[in-house]
């Protein structure tokens, strides 16, 4: 299926390995990997999170939450980064979206915030992909148990390579939205998703099997044999993390050779998204 504008495509589910992120990145050398708290993390509104505990399997972890009481839930995914400002913008952003969502953000790193491309990589290299499924779970049970009658799930990177995984694998999840990023297949095909997708990408977009055109593409081909509605929308003139617009986030990405500024393509994808979560989370 094709969409004019922001083009729709599905895919085969490359295999994603942090390495071939890697290679496309600045080189770490020279870089200290030293970690600050969330505590000391910039974050916008961050007065208006509510931080509760969410207790899964033998391990709790912090969550943040901000919206609506009642209204439908979404967990919102991290970036590579961490929980920052930038993930706590997307989550203020969504709550405010009519009619109206619950955003809760799970800290998957359990405090770690990277604050270089290699702090960044060294915290997704040591991820464990599996337990973060389950964060993700319990981050979806807990929202359900206090108030939403339908949660989806949305992501930003690796986030949402996690979001895709979750339509796989969390069945308690009712729509996803993911923003450039695709599983690895070890961790979850798209061809078995159960909760309708959408998933936006940067036509110029670098992340070889993770995230570029021919990633978008094979996606597609997944969705498209699962049998649940889905869109892929491809944006022109757009890389990697275009829906980073803070100040701060700008400021990073042009540090990481992502120049394009297109706010037209940003409004466009939070339409989709709106459009996306309000038809399938709506009771």
């Amino acid at each position: 299926m094709v969409v004019a504008a922001s083009r729709i495509f599905s895919t085969r589910t490359p295999l994603f390995k942090p390495s071939l992120v890697r290679t496309h990145l600045p080189s770490a050398s020279g870089y200290r990997f030293t970690f600050r708290s969330m505590a000391h993390s910039a974050a916008a509104s961050a007065s208006s999170f509510n931080k509760i505990q969410i207790q899964r399997d033998d391990t709790t972890f912090d969550a943040y939450v901000v919206g609506k009481e009642d209204a439908p839930g979404i967990v919102v995914l991290q970036e590579w980064w961490g929980v920052d400002y930038e993930i706590k913008n997307h989550a203020v952003k969504i709550s405010q979206l009519n009619p109206g969502f619950k955003a809760l953000i799970p800290d998957l790193y359990r405090g770690k915030v990277g604050l270089d491309v290699a702090e960044a990589q060294h915290l997704m290299d040591g991820l464990d992909w599996q337990g973060a499924v389950k964060d993700i779970r319990a981050s979806v049970n807990w929202l359900k148990a206090n108030g939403c009658k339908k949660v989806g799930v949305t992501g930003f990177c690796m986030g949402g390579a996690l979001s895709i995984a979750s339509s796989v694998l969390v069945p308690e999840v009712d729509a996803v939205v993911a923003f450039y990023g695709v599983p690895s297949s070890e961790l979850a095909d798209p061809a078995q998703a159960k909760a309708p997708v959408q998933a936006h990408f940067g036509e110029l977009d670098s992340f070889v099997g993770f995230s570029d055109v021919t990633a978008a593409k094979a996606l597609e081909e997944k969705l498209k044999a699962s049998g649940i509605p889905y869109e892929v929308h491809i944006y022109p003139g757009s890389a990697h993390a275009f829906m980073n617009r803070s100040p701060e986030g700008v400021k990073r990405r042009k540090g990481m050779g992502m120049p394009d500024e297109d706010a037209a393509a940003v409004e466009l994808a939070w339409s989709h998204f709106q459009s996306w979560m309000t038809r399938f989370l709506s009771t």
